[in-house]
């Protein structure tokens, strides 16, 4: 049974972090935004606030620009990093919009004030949304340089009582090496958090795994590109691995 047919889902988790990155929005292109891909994902998260569960996201940059990279290219570090912020406004303006042609009411919430385009972060009023049962899509990382998306959903899921982290991936959790180029590659169920750091799995950053570590906040790891894998997972269904103490 699938789980887009069990009759009565298994609700683990109240209020969750979803955290994907921006080049899952692309699709097969090389660049920018596909909005079928948008309006796919929009709908898996539908389906899950449909299930009662409060939903966070955080959504990367690396489709439009990428931080890290640019600084590689020579520009100031410092500037790229913003840059790469902007860019993950951008898709997070792509995803409210996705979700509220499905009637989903969601707020995208800026850690760099620009209040024409969406509110600026303030923590009580965020935690309201959410227990008014309204999508915030958590946007500009943690307004700061020098610190990825990962940590930003890590923090913001510790800020707004998360849970859980579910990282939505191209692959359905982690593994000791690359799948798609080694065939004897293994797949945890599960995995500590200093597994994680100790054999540089790649699951997220090292300040993530540390601040999720230290919060003791479980990673959900699983396949983005799975029809029905996010609220699989809730219903108890579905493959992935889990990072924990």
């Amino acid at each position: 049974m699938t789980s887009e047919t069990a009759p009565h889902p298994v609700k683990k988790y109240s209020r969750v972090m979803l955290k994907i990155s921006g080049e899952a929005l692309m699709g097969d292109q090389g660049f920018g935004l596909h909005p079928p891909t948008v309006q796919r994902i929009a709908q898996e998260v539908k389906s899950v606030r449909d299930l009662g569960v409060e939903i966070c996201m955080v959504i990367g940059g690396g489709n439009i620009f990428r931080g890290l990279a640019g600084s590689a290219q020579g520009m100031e570090r410092t500037t790229a990093d913003y840059m790469g912020m902007l860019a993950t406004v951008m898709n997070a303006l792509a995803m409210q919009s996705a979700l509220e042609q499905l009637g989903v009411f969601t707020r995208v919430i800026s850690a760099i004030p620009m209040d024409q385009v969406c509110e600026p972060y303030i923590r009580r009023r965020a935690v309201r949304h959410l227990e008014k049962k309204r999508v915030c899509i958590f946007a500009a990382g943690t307004g700061n340089p020098y610190f990825t998306t990962d940590t930003a959903a890590t923090l913001r899921a510790n800020e707004m009582a998360c849970e859980a982290i579910f990282k939505g991936t191209k692959v359905d959790g982690v593994y000791d090496k690359d799948p798609k180029k080694h065939a004897d590659a293994k797949r945890y169920d599960k995995v500590s958090y200093d597994e994680c750091l100790a054999k540089h799995l790649g699951v997220m950053d090292a300040s993530a795994i540390a601040l999720a570590r230290d919060n003791d906040l479980p990673i959900i790891v699983f396949s983005l590109d799975e029809p029905g894998g996010f609220r699989g997972i809730l219903a108890g269904q579905g493959t992935y691995t889990t990072v924990q103490g």
